[in-house]
């Protein structure tokens, strides 16, 4: 079983990790969605979210950007970071269990980013 965690505003990726409404966890078993849940953005504080998600089980997190402090979390937490992703939460989801969803490396590291991660 992988769970994934996808940085949402209602149903749609959001650009930037810290700043979404919510997170859309999927549990999937043999590349198929077998469960889905919405759980209400807890807040944003550092080092926080990446915390919280892996006390839920995540093994990946799905976002349009996120930080690289957000990142280094996940990494030492062993869980899978994939940045610049858009769309329908599903669909990256799906993308992902089949191998099409890739990272693009979108490090949010300042504010001169903001064409990349959505205003701050």
């Amino acid at each position: 079983m992988i769970k994934i965690a996808v940085a949402s505003e209602n149903k749609v990726v959001t650009e930037h990790f810290g700043h979404c409404q919510n997170f859309t966890i999927f549990e999937t078993e043999s590349d198929q969605i077998t469960k889905r849940e919405s759980i209400p953005y807890p807040g944003h504080r550092p080092g926080f979210l990446p915390n919280f998600l892996n006390d839920l089980g995540v093994h990946v997190i799905i976002s349009g950007g996120m930080g690289s402090g957000a990142i280094d979390i996940f990494n030492e937490k062993h869980i899978e970071v994939i940045v610049g992703a858009k769309g329908e939460v599903e669909a990256a989801a799906l993308a992902y269990l089949a191998g099409e969803l890739k990272s693009t490396g979108s490090v949010c590291r300042e504010h001169q980013h903001h064409d990349e991660c959505g205003d701050h």
